[in-house]
């Protein structure tokens, strides 16, 4: 294979994306980056994974990612982004994880499985380590446990939460409620029923039937989001 095959055109932000290892985590990534316009170049060692995706992603080869030779015939250094998505095998993530730097690839994501995993990831320079089970257990414990429709973690310090409207909050204009003094939250946006999601200003008065966006600390959005009725 000419190693310019899948040669990327160069552009600053990521339209171009290798993704190693096609697993759940890593089909679903690649799949999602098709759907919303990106090129992307996937990459396993199994034959039948690889024949799957042929025609759904932009390329899709058999190699092993643990090979120099491969990656290099393969232009991987040439693309905006590199995700390693090998979870089975920690030998060939952090193998190709060490290459791919060695590489001076612009930009490499990788997904750890445990702990150590993901520190070893980080000593090799990984630009961004994602724990994509430990996350979602995180997601949804929260769901379990309250009221959420939905929760994003961007950082303890910080998380955004879809909610039915609390009570407490309904018939009054929002800046009036002091939320973020009093519960150390914030209202940032409401979709009233049978319609499309609008911002949230000091005069919005709030309906029972909306379903809102609230953020702030963990604790503090959760336990606000534990008012809204069932």
């Amino acid at each position: 294979m000419a190693r310019n095959a899948f040669l990327p055109h160069p552009r600053r932000t990521a339209e171009t994306v290798v993704v190693i290892g096609l697993g759940r985590f890593g089909r679903s990534l690649a799949e999602e980056l098709v759907q919303s316009g990106t090129e992307v170049l996937g990459i396993d060692t199994d034959e039948d994974i690889v024949q799957s995706l042929n025609g759904v992603l932009t390329h899709v080869v058999r190699a092993d990612s643990t090979k120099q030779e491969a990656l290099d015939q393969l232009g991987v250094a040439q693309f905006d982004r590199v995700v390693v998505g090998i979870g089975s095998d920690l030998e060939a993530s952090i193998l190709t994880a060490s290459l791919l730097k060695r590489m001076q690839v612009t930009e490499v994501w990788a997904k750890a499985i445990t702990a150590q995993h993901g520190l070893i990831l980080e000593q090799l320079g990984v630009d961004h380590v994602v724990f994509p089970e430990a996350d979602m257990g995180r997601r949804v414990a929260h769901l379990v446990r309250g009221s959420m429709l939905d929760y994003v973690e961007f950082d303890r310090d910080l998380v955004m939460a879809k909610s039915r409207t609390p009570t407490e909050v309904v018939g009054r204009p929002v800046g009036e409620l002091g939320l973020p003094d009093r519960l150390g939250v914030r209202i940032v946006a409401r979709k009233p029923e049978g319609s499309a999601w609008t911002d949230v200003d000091p005069g919005t008065v709030l309906a029972a039937s909306d379903t809102i966006i609230v953020i702030g600390t963990a604790g503090k959005t959760e336990k606000f989001c534990s008012r809204a009725p069932d």
